[in-house]
């Protein structure tokens, strides 16, 4: 039997006035559990914790439009004019274009059940994307890996663990078997060995999706994550800490270390792009296309890599690798304009300096555009 998120705890942490919480408790009631798309019907359910997600944006939603002064009476209240104060209030408070898309999946999700199929369109529909830089890609542009930036793992990992050795084995995790972050967390690593030659990832998933990765006999690592292991829950977390104290934590040890995106330019989740290349190049025998080589393997053998990929990250489309891997083709066409430093100049002032809003109007990655203002300071 699926689980299913305790709704009225939920909604009644937010205040919202009793009756207006009865309604959103009853609509939860009946359908937080659901999937909801335009291209699949689904009978499974959602994970708890994607219910929790998906109610409490909803609820922080409703929490924002009272405070801006609409006096909703309840959900079924909710209008195209609510929908757009919420996505220009977003977009003035500088939330990425993913995170909005994101709350207004949610939104579209409530709008279906309360019968307005058409009442929440995508960003596009409420403000210009490219004016604001909330243009999406799902093909990288830009090299996460930490190798990318000059770091090596294991040395600033063996640094890290000097502060901390649970965070330090985390990410050990996630360099070695392309863990997501909460996944290195949750990680049970008695019950995950299932055989040799694969690790069963079952716990933090997203969206509840169970995978196998393949051990590559790194025993040693899963060996270090046994001994460190909670003796009451199995997971890599300590004992005297609840998953959300934790994150915390987490986030504090690696800010100490650099490792942010102001710091040294990544983040953990670097180490889980560099692990899906590092297989991808295992399996063709050539770099991943976002390292801008130029070399291109057989078809056969991309394709095998493209699956093997997307396998391991967990997701269910091939073309998700292109998140990770980035594409041949676009990396060509990258490689092929470089813009003039007169280009460059007019961009960053457009963008009033911000670099990541003036690489998207060159049509180039945020990397190509530091390379490019580089090779113009040197002549």
């Amino acid at each position: 039997m699926a689980a299913i998120l305790n709704v009225r705890a939920t909604v009644r942490r937010y205040r919202l006035p009793p009756a207006f919480a009865d309604e959103l408790i009853k609509l939860f009631d009946e359908h937080v559990t659901e999937i909801h798309s335009r291209t699949r019907v689904s009978r499974s359910v959602l994970s708890v914790k994607t219910q929790e997600r998906r109610a409490t944006a909803l609820c922080k939603a409703f929490v924002e439009l009272r405070k801006g002064g609409f006096a909703l009476q309840g959900p079924w209240s909710l209008k195209e004019k609510h929908i757009r104060w919420l996505v220009e209030r977003w977009v003035a408070q500088g939330q990425s274009g993913g995170t909005i898309e994101n709350k207004l999946t949610y939104l579209r999700a409530m709008a279906h059940w309360l019968g307005k199929k058409n009442l929440v369109g995508t960003i596009g529909d409420y403000v210009d994307r490219k004016e604001h830089g909330l243009e999406r890609s799902y093909i990288a542009t830009e090299d996460k890996s930490w190798a990318a930036h000059g770091i090596s793992a294991s040395e600033k990992i063996a640094e890290i663990a000097k502060t901390c050795a649970h965070v330090a084995v985390q990410l050990k995790l996630q360099a070695a078997f392309g863990l997501r972050r909460e996944e290195s967390f949750l990680f049970r690593p008695l019950e995950a060995v299932r055989n040799p030659d694969r690790l069963r990832i079952t716990r933090g998933t997203k969206g509840g999706r169970e995978r196998d990765v393949p051990l590559d006999a790194k025993f040693a690592i899963l060996e270090e994550a046994a001994r460190l292991s909670n003796g009451f829950t199995g997971s890599t977390i300590p004992e005297s800490y609840t998953l959300v104290q934790w994150v915390d934590r987490y986030k504090t040890v690696l800010k100490k270390h650099g490792v942010t995106k102001k710091g040294l330019g990544v983040t953990g989740h670097g180490l889980r792009h560099q692990y899906l290349q590092e297989l991808y190049e295992s399996v063709t025998g050539t770099a991943a296309p976002i390292k801008g080589s130029g070399s291109r393997p057989e078809p056969g053998l991309h394709e095998e890599a493209m699956k093997r990929v997307v396998e391991a990250a967990g997701h269910s489309r091939v073309t998700k690798a292109n998140a990770y891997l980035s594409t041949f083709a676009l990396q060509e066409r990258i490689s092929r304009h470089r813009p003039t430093g007169e280009e460059i100049g007019r961009a960053l002032e457009e963008a009033g300096g911000n670099k990541s809003h003036a690489a998207s109007a060159l049509g180039i990655s945020r990397q190509a555009l530091y390379r490019a203002l580089g090779a113009s300071k040197a002549q």
